[in-house]
């Protein structure tokens, strides 16, 4: 028998303000990355060279990069410049994201939350960062050195990108395997113990990974796999650490 005092519209009421507020939090966002993407389009083509250049370095003299489809030389800038609007405010994103779910979260959640965030966007901007100043110069100087001489290197704009975007997009994941080791071990998931012991099937995963987020070639998996095995020891070792405080607390 239900309450008289139970009124179905006051439960109703609370769904729809969180819903309005996930509205404007998600308008905020997206007018964020507006607003970035308008500011930056006057020099997409400079950014499009950017991106080009580890590439454009190892390429013959008087060598270029091509466009095979009509549309390409519009869509390419447009489409990098985007997705650098989209990189250049995922802090804010995730700040808007942080705004949504704070009220709801205990202060201890809250305290691990923040550096957690903020430790993904820098580990995430690491990640691209070491693919474009250490992965591609390796990386195109194996593929330009290794072919026929007969063969003259010149890459489409569009394929170009999209192979970059996909490192670029792989290797800032991988970057964040600290966190999510930290975050297993933390949340008594699992233990330093018992990840330890799987470091076998650990460098084995991390290669399959790297076969499936990175292009078909040896050079690029590996050049992924590496870092991650050596990501994931970074992770057990915060994660001894956090054990080591947690005990050290519940001593005193």
């Amino acid at each position: 028998m239900s309450n008289p005092g139970d009124n179905p519209e006051q439960h109703q009421a609370p769904l729809i303000e969180h819903l309005i507020e996930l509205r404007s939090r998600l308008l905020r966002a997206v007018v964020a990355i507006l607003v970035i993407f308008l500011g930056l389009y006057a020099f997409a083509n400079d950014i499009y060279l950017f991106v080009a250049q580890p590439l454009m370095a190892l390429l013959p003299e008087g060598s270029q990069m091509i466009a095979t489809e009509v549309a390409s030389p519009f869509l390419a800038p447009f489409k990098l410049t985007l997705v650098t609007a989209v990189f250049i405010a995922v802090p804010y994103v995730l700040h808007q994201a942080w705004a949504f779910v704070a009220p709801g979260l205990y202060d201890n959640e809250k305290a691990l939350a923040v550096p957690i965030l903020a430790s993904s966007v820098l580990l995430f901007y690491a990640g691209a960062a070491f693919a474009y100043y250490v992965v591609f110069p390796l990386l195109f100087e194996f593929f330009t050195q290794t072919g026929p001489e007969s063969v003259t290197v010149m890459t489409d704009i569009n394929a170009y990108l999209n192979f970059v975007l996909k490192l670029f997009f792989a290797f800032g994941v991988a970057f964040e395997i600290p966190i999510a080791t930290f975050l297993l071990i933390a949340s008594g998931a699992t233990t330093v113990e018992s990840l330890s012991k799987k470091r076998p099937y650990i460098i084995l995963g991390c290669f399959v990974i790297g076969m499936l987020l990175t292009p078909p070639d040896v050079i690029s998996q590996t050049l992924l796999a590496v870092p991650m095995y050596l990501l994931y020891e970074i992770g057990l070792l915060f994660g001894r650490f956090a054990r080591r405080r947690k005990r050290e607390a519940e001593d005193e």
